[in-house]
């Protein structure tokens, strides 16, 4: 490369160039002709020197790409080498496996011809027993028919249950919405027999299949007192007059006071004993007005102080507490058997 560069047309013309100018400084007189020519030819060699300064640069630059490109060639060439030498490596890896598994798999196939050896042995031990299990099996299969039978007989006499039950249950529950109708009948009834008595504490209300007909003390009894007042007894008429009709209905009179502790001075000792002798004068009085009301129908209970209707912390709700409740409940035996069956 350098000698390429000393002996290229810039060099050449760079001498030409001194030459004539020598032989200007060395020349006394000259022609205008003659130095002219010498202009021209001083001129052609600048140009020839531009253009062979610009071939040089044009030189280096290709030298330096060149010497880069070289670079990268060895860091590539040293890059594949030590590639190489992992690939070598992993080579080297990859037939110590290989080897390693062979012996492995020569092992394995000798200890398989060894197992299969004794495991022939053990087949015929195998196909004797799966006779005789086939001969059990064979013997189980004809029981199980005989069962399956047994079972699909069932399964159609189950069938029937269900359409029986299911038609049970489509009865009951007709049985039941015309009961709810009933009972909401009785709601209304009971009423309208007692609505003068709105405002006086009484109540009628349906709630869990049953008509509820509560009724403050204030309304039937005095304080601490189990004899009925003027104004219960009216009620107790009315409402009697009305159970008559209803000759299906279970009546449960229940008695019932707040927490204040009972002070009479009679045989009654507390609140239990006083609920249940209000309970059971009501009753008496309904079986007196409703002679027709079957005595079998109707239960007495006192609860005292122990099933409030509302916490005994003011003056409202103790008087609220202070009740007698009447519960209708109607008869429901045929259609619990129709459930039942």
């Amino acid at each position: 490369m350098k000698q390429h560069l000393n002996s290229s047309p810039l060099a050449i013309c760079h001498a030409a160039a001194v030459a004539a100018l020598a032989a200007l400084l060395f020349a006394s007189c000259v022609s205008m002709r003659e130095y002219e020519s010498l202009q021209s030819q001083y001129s052609q060699a600048m140009k020839g020197w531009n253009l062979s300064k610009q071939e040089l640069q044009e030189l280096r630059e290709e030298n330096a790409e060149l010497v880069r490109q070289g670079q990268a060639m060895t860091v590539a060439m040293s890059d594949l080498s030590t590639a190489r030498q992992e690939c070598e490596a992993t080579v080297a890896s990859i037939n110590r496996s290989y080897a390693a598994l062979q012996l492995r798999y020569d092992t394995t196939v000798e200890n398989y011809m060894q197992q299969l050896t004794g495991k022939s042995r053990d087949l015929t031990k195998v196909n004797n027993l799966l006779s005789q299990r086939t001969r059990e099996l064979n013997e189980k299969e004809k029981a199980f028919k005989v069962r399956e039978q047994a079972l699909l007989t069932q399964q159609r006499e189950l069938e029937s249950r269900q359409r029986e039950l299911e038609q049970n249950t489509t009865d009951a529950t007709q049985a039941l919405q015309a009961k709810e109708k009933e009972l909401e009948s009785l709601r209304s009834a009971v009423a309208r027999a007692l609505v003068g008595f709105a405002d006086k504490g009484l109540q009628v209300e349906t709630k869990n299949g049953k008509v509820y007909v509560s009724m403050e003390d204030k309304l039937l009894f005095a304080p601490g007192s189990w004899t009925v007042s003027a104004k219960g007894v009216e009620a107790i008429k009315r409402l009697a007059k009305e159970l008559e009709v209803h000759t299906d209905l279970n009546i449960m009179v229940e008695g019932h006071t707040d927490n204040d502790a009972y002070r009479g001075s009679t045989a009654v000792k507390d609140n239990w004993d006083l609920s249940v002798m209000r309970a059971t004068a009501i009753v008496k009085l309904l079986l007196k007005e409703g002679p027709a009301i079957n005595p079998l129908r109707v239960e007495a209970a006192g609860h005292g102080e122990y099933a409030p209707k509302k916490p005994n912390t003011s003056a409202a709700n103790k008087a609220a507490n202070r009740r007698t409740e009447i519960i209708l409940t109607p008869h429901l035996e045929d259609i619990m058997q129709m459930i039942a069956h």
